[in-house]
């Protein structure tokens, strides 16, 4: 990808429940002038950035838990809901791991499911944290996502744990077989680690060879979550 397409893709983010009012400004400042393809924020930050934020860029942000995400059903639904409310485009979610041999099954499914409900029309991020799961709890964990109504899979929060190459390629395969099987196009998030565009180089090699129709997607259905990336960018 080319340094204009990797930002176009890059969801910025500043997860700090204690940044100031001039931090934020500062931060959706930056935002629109890179022209960045989304903002991430907790939800109480949701207001002060979707007043400065300019149209186009998409306003997400995380709920339910982060880094771990919660695991009542209710307070997942409750937290999507209130976020779903702060006039956001976009919502991501953990699914948190258990560490149970048959995870995920039908108690996932539920969370998954208030998830998709109580996020209305937001688009829904899920993000699975790769790093704590073995391959077939993941490929599990994607599919359950996928046929609950995420319209994105996300790699991880990058606070257990980096992207793992295997990751890129089980959830990019995961999403080109929930689109052969179902004939609905769904997106991909990578996140966790990605610093240099050497590393967004490696990973888009390896998503593109499941499917190339996501990166070609562009910002609709690819997302790269590594903030630190812009300033490399920049200073190219």
């Amino acid at each position: 990808m080319e340094a204009r397409a990797v930002v176009e893709c890059l969801d910025f983010t500043l997860l700090d429940h204690g940044a100031s009012e001039a931090q934020l400004a500062d931060f959706v400042d930056r935002a629109n002038a890179s022209r960045v393809g989304a903002v991430c924020v907790f939800a109480e930050h949701a207001p002060l950035a979707r007043e400065r934020l300019d149209a186009g860029i998409q306003l997400a942000v995380v709920a339910g838990g982060f880094p771990v995400g919660s695991a009542g059903v209710e307070e997942i639904r409750a937290a999507v809901a209130a976020a779903a409310a702060a006039d956001v485009n976009e919502i991501d979610v953990v699914l948190e791991p258990r560490e149970d041999a048959d995870f995920p099954n039908e108690v996932d499914l539920a969370r998954l499911v208030a998830m998709r409900e109580s996020a209305g029309e937001c688009e829904l991020k899920v993000i699975l944290e790769t790093p704590l799961l073995g391959e077939r709890p993941l490929r599990a964990a994607a599919r359950m996502a996928l046929t609950a109504g995420a319209d994105f899979v996300k790699t991880c929060t990058g606070k257990r744990g980096a992207c793992s190459d295997e990751a890129a390629a089980i959830l990019a395969y995961e999403v080109m077989r929930h689109e052969r099987a179902f004939a609905e196009k769904r997106g991909l998030k990578i996140s966790g680690g990605i610093r240099t565009m050497a590393d967004v180089e490696r990973l888009t090699t390896i998503v593109n060879e499941q499917d190339p129709s996501i990166i070609d997607a562009g910002s609709s259905r690819f997302r790269i979550g590594a903030s630190s990336l812009l300033d490399a960018l920049q200073r190219n």
